[in-house]
């Protein structure tokens, strides 16, 4: 009996000894296949991210500032729609719309009427680029306003006008990229003389591109632009001054071209 017992004993600690040991075994290989899993999660979450990331690029591409604008339409040049009372636009990546660095007329009020843009010299057939990268919404002819002229919707909020060009080198619908080629200079329109009309908007209305780009030194005025509802009317004036008409004591056409003569 007392050996049957003590047997007993003896199966029922080698039962759970091997119970134990099946346990760890298991938990060590739960453990190992955690660990192995563990790059795979990490990589799939790389996929994932990229693919969110190009997926985004893609629909930023497809509609530009969707954010701030509540449709895509190539029929008008520019509709006004509520200004947010902040915005911080993004210069970085930018490229300037012409070698030029003579500018002939301000943004603001001339002639008895309000001029939307700056006018920049150019000569026939210079070549005009995009100032970022963007989504072409308009390719169009206006007889008696910006003659041949492109829109461009950017992903950070603004769209920029390029007028009187004499030939448009981009389609409605297609996206191009900062610095691309988009048409050449002309003498179209309403016009008197070859120069780019270029204007900056934000939700259709028109804004001193002179707040954004020094055309004299080829360059932006930073990083960001923050618009800013309350300001704006001062800070445009203040950038007419220090950016703006600078033609009034001539130019030579290496001024206008870019190249050194």
């Amino acid at each position: 009996m007392f050996k049957r017992i003590m047997n007993l004993k003896k199966t029922i600690k080698t039962t759970v000894l091997c119970s134990i040991m099946t346990l760890t075994s298991m938990s060590a290989s739960a453990q190992d296949l955690l660990a192995r899993q563990a790059p795979v999660d990490r990589k799939m979450k790389a996929v994932d991210s990229m693919v969110v990331k190009g997926m985004m690029e893609r629909e930023s591409f497809e509609n530009p500032s969707a954010d701030l604008y509540q449709d895509w339409d190539n029929r008008y040049a520019h509709k006004a729609t509520t200004l947010p009372e902040t915005y911080k636009i993004d210069l970085r990546g930018f490229a300037m719309p012409t070698r030029s660095r003579v500018i002939t007329s301000n943004f603001g009020r001339r002639w008895g009427r309000q001029h939307k843009g700056l006018d920049i010299k150019v000569y026939i057939g210079d070549t005009i680029y995009a100032a970022f990268s963007g989504k072409v919404r308009i390719v169009r002819y206006e007889a008696n306003g910006y003659g041949n002229y492109v829109v461009i919707r950017h992903n950070n909020g603004l769209e920029t006008i390029y007028g009187h060009m004499s030939k448009q080198l981009v389609r409605e619908n297609q996206t191009v990229r900062a610095g691309q080629p988009i048409g050449l200079g002309g003498n179209t329109g309403r016009s008197t003389g070859s120069h780019l009309h270029f204007e900056t908007r934000l939700c259709g209305v028109a804004l001193n591109p002179a707040l954004m780009f020094d055309f004299k030194n080829q360059d932006v005025i930073g990083d960001y632009y923050i618009f800013r509802k309350n300001t704006y009317e001062n800070e445009s004036v203040q950038a007419t001054r220090m950016r703006g008409k600078n033609d009034d004591h001539g130019y030579k056409p290496s001024d206008v071209t870019g190249k050194v003569e």
